[in-house]
């Protein structure tokens, strides 16, 4: 953080080529340690940094020391935010609420995912895992029924038949290899 009234945070430049950050005043504050957090700290020399003009500016301590903190992966953060802006990635992500989104939105207003019953992270883990795979099976049931995929006689009712049966084989033999119940 910045003092109030002092230099803007952006102000403080991070060199990767020598692994520094450069203040406003053109001083280095070197690399001194890496907490459990996974922030890198970057101290200056109170000795160069007392002689500066606007230190006053940087920080309030009485040595003259200035700490500034970034994490490790601020370099990865730096990268997706370029990305973000690219052509490419707004045409992605603009396709984002026709997919990914719409499926959680359907799961939580068809299938009840607004609240739960159960308690504890392996009943909820389960149950979650019961409504994507019923969410699953019924659009494959969907996909399997389209014209060019499915045969003249088959009927969606058959292929959700099968697929019940096929779940129902799947849980009553779990100790067994998937492929044994096949």
């Amino acid at each position: 953080m910045t003092i109030k009234g002092g230099h803007p945070w952006w102000s403080y430049v991070y060199d990767g080529y020598y692994d520094c950050v450069i203040c406003p005043g053109y001083h280095i504050l070197s690399y001194r340690t890496t907490d459990r957090d996974g922030y890198r700290e970057y101290c200056n020399d109170s000795k160069i940094c007392a002689q500066c003009p606007t230190w006053h500016l940087c920080t309030r301590s009485k040595n003259c020391v200035k700490t500034v903190l970034r994490h490790v992966w601020k370099d990865y953060e730096e990268l997706a935010d370029d990305a973000r802006y690219t052509l490419e990635y707004k045409d992605l992500y603009a396709k984002r609420k026709e997919t990914i989104e719409r499926v959680f939105a359907d799961a939580k207003e068809k299938h009840a995912m607004r609240y739960t019953y159960y308690r504890g992270l392996a009943q909820v883990s389960n149950w979650v895992r019961l409504k994507f795979a019923a969410m699953n099976l019924k659009k494959l049931a969907r996909w399997k029924t389209r014209k060019r995929f499915a045969p003249p006689s088959s009927t969606p009712s058959s292929y959700i038949l099968s697929l019940i049966n096929f779940v129902a084989c799947l849980v009553m033999k779990p100790d067994r290899p998937f492929f044994d119940r096949l």
